[in-house]
């Protein structure tokens, strides 16, 4: 089945919509939770989470890309429940490690003041990694979206891990000036 298929079946409020998107997108959105959240279980919460709020948005808002719209959807729901359970357990993961390595760049405040700012700072970086090349973009996108780890993210550019750790310490460098100069940073 097609995404615009799904998204028909979304459109119609046809409950096959929910079976025929994990079909399809299943394993690809257990791996991102699992990337966040190291649980299975947790893992498949967010998974089925993921289904009932596509359900819910899909009707008003047609995603251009229905499987990067079920993916987005499906990390913030993983880092939501990781937040939650590190409130419980304190546990170090990719996320947090990644999450570190960032905050060099900017700081991690985000009250409901700076919405605009932080919808601003996303084109601002998106900008920033569209100069990039594309080895640079998937390793930062890798490390930093996906919260995958460093020697993975090497691996599937095929190149070392000590290499990619300078691409992405080189580039998170890079970030933090192109954010002074248009700036986000003080």
């Amino acid at each position: 089945m097609t995404d615009a298929e799904l998204t028909d079946l979304y459109q119609n409020r046809d409950e096959a919509a929910i079976s025929a998107t994990a079909a399809r997108y299943q394993g690809m959105l257990m791996r991102v939770a699992m990337q966040i959240l190291n649980d299975r279980e947790d893992a498949e919460e967010c998974v089925n989470d993921t289904y009932l709020a596509a359900w819910d948005a899909v009707p008003s808002a047609v995603p251009a890309h229905l499987g990067a719209f079920l993916c987005r959807i499906a990390r913030k729901k993983a880092i939501d429940r990781l937040r939650n359970n590190t409130r419980k357990k304190r546990q170090a993961q990719e996320y947090a490690v990644s999450l570190e390595e960032l905050s060099e760049v900017f700081a991690g405040d985000s009250s409901p003041e700076r919405a605009l700012e932080e919808t601003l700072l996303t084109e601002a970086i998106e900008r920033f990694l569209a100069e990039q090349t594309a080895e640079v973009r998937k390793l930062f996108l890798g490390r930093y979206y996906w919260f995958c780890p460093v020697r993975e993210i090497a691996q599937s550019c095929g190149i070392s891990e000590a290499n990619a750790k300078t691409v992405l310490f080189r580039t998170r460098r890079k970030l933090r000036e192109y954010l002074e100069k248009e700036g986000f940073m003080s």
